[in-house]
Order: structure tokens, then C-alpha cells, then sequence
């Protein structure tokens, strides 16, 4: 997030810029009540950014044409690449410059959160769920993406995720990863619990799905760590909405609190590499960081008759991100036994797209449970 970028627009007004993503900051801006996409992203390409002033809906329909113009189909012509890592890589800078070209259409904000443009929708609530507080009372500029994403976010978190697997709904605002991919809870829900289990971390809980999921299961106290202030935020309130804060701690914490436990769960990022906005840190993590992290560290942590579960899924192996047998390895580093696996398949919709550019690991991919001990 930029908070101290100031851009200056054509007519000498300096606004401050705000942005979810890592891009640099256009260098220049204009205002404009009207454009083709052609004249959109040549400007765009030149890191010139459009502030747009006309209608609402014709903006809209001026940045649903850039998107189609930028997101032809890239999926290779063969069942498989000849170097996956590499069309992963190239996959990977494709999305970015696309994201860079579709932000640098831009709207002014208003102090209130007001967009004051023609047949312009309310959007004060959506921002207002999303913002810091201080945002409130500035005048400034953000993308037009962006706000589209915030405004959907935000319905999405009034209405709720319905995950089967807990019996209800849980509410994830912008900025955390929903749990679109509920697969691996079938795995949590019927894998045996370690003997005795009476305290469980979750670590990294994102929006407390898996707290929620093992309190249910009856573990009586759980602790559930992150760093991300917005995920903290909704894992409360959801613990909350289920009722179970009597069995769940939530802890602004970099993976574990300084406690022990019978049970530790991680449902880490699947796929090392560099993440360009906020939200990616849950899909993307250099040179599996975290995992190396956790696993380190969790023999300090887990109780002489516990048990580690991780997470993960093997689309790193089959787009050459990973070794087959590196996990083996990092779990013998770290000094952990594995005593049990499962696994099942994603039903995720990318997974029977065609059209992805990755649909060749995809169709391949599955989701695994390692049950990990200490090693003896």
C-alpha cells in the first residue's frame, strides 16, 4: 500500500495515491472524460496515468476493454510446456505487467469516501471496510480496479462464504484470502486427532476457517497467530460469529506464540514466488520461506506425543518450483517423522479451466495432508 505517494494531476492539484499493489507509482498523470482502451494503455505504457472524470459506467466499460484486450488467452498450445518453470516465470510477468496497465486508470476520491461522478453508485460503505479510518477525511486517487474489487469484497463480506465443512458462513473482507478452495477441510475434519488433544495452534489462520474447523472438532483452546492486521480482524469476528471465543485465542503473532502444543497446523503459500500486492502473500512466498520457517521451528513448539499438520499442495512440483523430494528433506532437517499422509483433488474452478495458462500442472494438481511427528 502506498501512503506516501503524491501525484500532481494536470491541473496542478497534488493528491496523495493509494494502491494495493507492489508497481511503481505512474510518473505522470492526465484527466479525461473520455478515451479508447488504445489510448489508455499507450499513455499507460509511457507510465502516464487517466484519471477518469466522465461517466461511471462508461469508465467501467473503458477498463472492462482494456482487461480484454490485455488478457488474451495464453494457455500453451502443447499438453505440456517444454520448460514449466520457465512458462511459469513468463506467466508470472505477463500478470504483472497486465495489472500494472490496468491500474493506471484512476478515480478521485472525495473526503467521506465520496466519488463524485456521473450516475457514480455510494461507494463510501465499500471503502469505508476496507480503508484505514485516516483514509476518511483525504482527497485522493486510487485505481478503478481497485475500487471494482473493494465494492465486490464488500458484498461478499456482508453476505459470507458458506463452507459446508463448519455449518455456516464465515465473512472475509478485502484484503484476506477467502477460502475459495475448501478441499483440504475434509482432510482436517477426518484425520485423527493426536491422543489427548487439548491445545492446537493455527498458524498463519488468515480468516480462522481452520480454528474454527479443529474448536469444533473439540479441541478445547486453540491459538491462532498472523501478522496480517486485516486477517486479525476478521478471524475475531468470526470466532466471534461462531461462538467459540471461549475455545479460540487470535495472536498478532510471526508464526508461534511462546507456548507448546498438542496439535500445530499450517496451511502455508503453495507457491514460491514473489508476491505483487498484499493479498498475494497467502498464494505466494519466496523460495517457500515460510515452510522452512515453520517447519524449523515447530519441534520447539509441539508436545512430546503431538503431531504437525501441513498443508500443501504439490502445483509447485509439477511447475518445477519445487523437488519431488524436497519436502522429505525438509522434513528430516527440521527433525520431523512423517507417519501419515492424504490427500484429495482441487474443485477449485481453475481446475477444470482449459483456457488457464497453467491448467497443464492443474489437471495434475492435488491437495496433501502430512501428519508429522517428532522425529525418534
Amino acid at each position: 500500500m502506498k501512503h506516501n505517494t503524491v501525484l500532481t494531476l494536470n491541473n496542478g492539484l497534488a493528491l496523495p495515491y493509494y494502491s494495493e499493489n507492489r508497481h511503481r507509482p505512474p510518473q505522470r498523470v492526465r484527466l479525461c472524460t473520455a478515451a479508447s482502451a488504445t489510448e489508455l494503455l499507450q499513455h499507460a505504457r509511457q507510465s502516464c496515468a487517466t484519471v477518469w472524470q466522465g461517466d461511471f459506467y462508461q469508465g467501467k466499460t473503458l477498463l472492462d476493454a482494456v482487461k480484454k484486450r490485455l488478457r488474451r488467452p495464453t494457455a500453451p498450445q502443447h499438453p505440456l510446456p517444454d520448460n514449466p518453470r520457465e512458462w511459469f516465470h513468463r506467466h508470472r510477468l505477463r500478470q504483472s505487467q497486465q495489472s500494472r496497465d490496468i491500474n493506471m486508470l484512476l478515480l478521485e476520491i472525495q473526503p467521506n469516501f465520496t466519488l463524485r461522478l456521473p450516475r457514480a453508485p455510494d461507494v463510501s460503505a465499500a471503502l469505508a471496510d476496507a480503508l484505514d479510518a485516516e483514509w476518511a477525511d483525504k482527497h485522493f486517487l486510487m485505481p478503478f480496479n481497485l475500487l471494482l474489487g473493494m465494492m465486490g469484497a464488500y458484498q461478499w463480506h456482508q453476505k459470507g462464504v458458506d463452507l459446508p465443512a463448519l455449518g455456516g458462513r464465515v465473512h472475509v473482507p478485502f484484503g484476506v484470502f477467502s477460502p475459495v478452495r475448501g478441499e483440504y477441510l475434509h482432510l482436517l475434519q477426518h484425520a485423527p486427532l493426536p491422543p489427548s488433544c487439548r491445545q492446537a495452534f493455527d498458524i498463519g489462520t488468515g480468516s480462522s476457517v481452520i480454528a474454527l474447523l479443529l474448536a469444533q472438532r473439540g479441541i478445547t483452546h486453540i491459538t491462532a497467530t498472523d501478522t496480517n492486521r486485516r486477517a486479525l480482524a476478521c478471524a475475531r469476528a468470526n470466532v466471534q460469529r461462531f461462538g467459540l471465543g471461549a475455545q479460540i485465542d487470535v495472536l498478532e503473532q510471526d508464526l508461534f506464540p511462546a507456548a507448546s502444543a498438542d496439535l500445530i497446523v499450517c496451511n502455508p503459500p503453495w507457491l514460491p514466488a514473489q508476491p505483487t500486492s498484499a493479498i498475494e502473500t497467502a498464494l505466494y512466498d519466496p523460495d517457500h520461506a515460510m515452510i522452512r520457517a515453520f517447519l524449523h521451528a515447530a519441534p520447539q513448539h509441539l508436545n512430546p506425543h503431538g503431531e504437525v499438520w501441513l498443508i500443501l499442495s504439490d502445483l509447485a512440483e509439477h511447475l518445477g518450483l519445487r523437488a519431488a523430494d524436497a519436502l522429505p528433506q525438509w522434513f528430516e532437517q527440521a527433525g520431523l517423522r512423517l507417519i501419515a499422509t492424504e490427500h484429495t483433488h482441487p474443485v477449485h474452478p481453475k481446475s477444470a479451466d482449459r483456457n488457464d495458462p497453467l491448467a497443464f500442472a492443474r489437471r495434475r494438481e492435488r491437495t496433501f495432508l502430512y501428519r508429522l511427528s517428532h522425529a525418534r
